[in-house]
């Protein structure tokens, strides 16, 4: 009885390492692999369209000082920057007051507090597409500067016929400490993911910090209608609902990412984590299976190499499957990482894999009883 039921739990996780190493692999291999093994054309900039870029701020005073000029100093003949200067308490009004007076292309739109009507960002984002001028529009956030005066030409660019969305790489600043690296990491990796996927025509997201889209775009899909409910989604639900296998461009020029301020607690990045999270159960149901199998079976994987190994049930070939699995995944994140600027986290991937393994699956499963009150 004893060598039938050592058998049954031997077979069992012999089967679930297989599964699920295999479709790991599918995953690097084919999903997560198109950022670093794609061509991605440069596009032309000769022809160069007046643009609309808008930022929505609430209380950054310090970031639009130290940043917005750097907005105002990029190399493009014609754009306008609107910053909504949403319910801000601090000396934002007066400071964007002075630079309105001094940068004829710069339009500030205020919302005041109104005791009796709470909004969210996508209220305020949807004030400045309307006072935009122009019909392309680029969004990033008040906390992100972009990483040379050429941001703006080539995002704009990447617009054409059929290109009615561009998404990019929103970085964080490279400082010392792990929850830095991991932080890099986390955005590094979903980066991979939704931008590789994007080159195959399947594009399911993008980030505020650094996309664009058409304003006919906007008003056909009627706004942020369909989840406007949300707190969170104005960038990521936004092009889950718009994108199709044609109209969505990918910039990834280097010159051409935004860098922002990471979170300098754990605590304050689980609850920015626990935002972003909380729009993935309103994507379509085919992005939702896609990036759900992904970390079900990365937990899973691990989990049921290491009992092998622990049990010595099949260690050769949990071991076998584990080394398979981690040398594809180098590879694919060293040439990925490296386009994105991120290649020297590549030596702490085993560890951070590992804490993903953890991290991941802890959020998903508590994420459903947080309730997210503020965008900001």
């Amino acid at each position: 009885m004893l060598v039938l039921e050592y058998s049954v739990i031997a077979y069992s996780l012999l089967v679930l390492v297989g599964l699920t190493g295999v479709i790991q692999l599918y995953y690097l291999l084919f999903q997560f692999s198109g950022v670093g093994f794609k061509k991605i054309s440069t596009p032309s900039i000769e022809k160069q369209e007046p643009v609309s870029l808008i930022i929505c701020a609430r209380n950054e005073l310090k970031n639009l000082r130290q940043f917005l000029p750097e907005i105002l100093n990029q190399d493009y003949p014609q754009y306008q920057v609107v910053v909504v200067n949403d319910c801000s308490w601090d000396e934002s009004s007066r400071y964007l007051e002075e630079m309105e007076d001094a940068h004829f292309n710069l339009k500030v739109i205020t919302i005041n507090e109104q005791e009796k009507y709470q909004h969210g960002k996508k209220f305020a984002l949807t004030l400045g597409i309307k006072g935009a001028a122009y019909e392309k529009l680029i969004f990033t956030d008040a906390d992100c500067v972009p990483s040379s005066n050429q941001w703006l030409k080539k995002m704009a660019a990447s617009f054409s016929v059929n290109k009615e969305i561009v998404i990019g790489y929103g970085a964080y600043q490279k400082q010392s400490g792990f929850l830095n690296k991991w932080i890099r990491f986390d955005t590094a990796q979903n980066g991979l993911l939704f931008l590789s996927r994007a080159l195959k025509g399947k594009a399911y997201m993008g980030v505020g910090r650094n996309m664009g889209y058409l304003k006919s775009l906007f008003f056909r899909n009627k706004g942020f209608a369909s989840h406007n409910h949300l707190l969170s989604g104005d960038d990521d639900l936004f092009v889950n609902e718009t994108a199709n296998s044609n109209n969505v461009a990918v910039c990834l020029s280097d010159d051409a990412f935004t860098i922002s301020k990471p979170k300098e607690t754990i605590k304050d990045w689980i609850r920015q984590k626990r935002r972003h999270m909380s729009s993935g159960k309103y994507y379509k149901s085919g992005d939702k299976s896609m990036i759900g199998l992904y970390y079900f079976t990365h937990t899973l994987f691990l989990l049921s190499a290491l009992i092998s190994i622990i049990l010595k049930h099949n260690w050769e070939i949990a071991v076998a499957m584990l080394s398979t699995r981690l040398i594809a995944q180098i590879i694919v994140y060293w040439t990925g990482f490296r386009k994105i600027g991120e290649k020297d986290l590549v030596l702490l991937l085993p560890i951070f894999d590992l804490v993903a393994s953890i991290v991941y699956p802890l959020l998903a499963l508590t994420n459903p009883f947080v309730k997210i009150k503020v965008w900001k």
